[in-house]
């Protein structure tokens, strides 16, 4: 299956789901190639982007699985094919 290269932007509401949320990004971690997190103290959030080559299908699983987390949202951009 082709890689594909994608950008999920991660908002994190609930520092709760932070421990399930770093266990994601372990577990996918092959198909990673970094991530970047920034707290927003004064607004009591945390913003993260995860830069991944995978699989479409990997790249979804995850995303997925992120975006069942409680009070974590997540959004997925995609390079263009090519």
């Amino acid at each position: 299956m082709e890689n594909r290269i994608a950008i999920l932007a991660v908002i994190v509401e609930n520092p709760e789901s932070t421990e399930q949320l770093n266990n994601l990004l372990h577990t996918y971690r092959s198909g990673i190639i970094g991530r970047m997190g920034l707290p927003c103290k004064e607004r009591g959030i945390s913003l993260i982007s995860v830069a991944m080559d995978a699989p479409q299908s990997e790249i979804s699983a995850l995303s997925g699985k992120i975006g069942r987390l409680q009070g974590v949202t997540v959004k997925t951009a995609y390079a263009s094919a090519g």
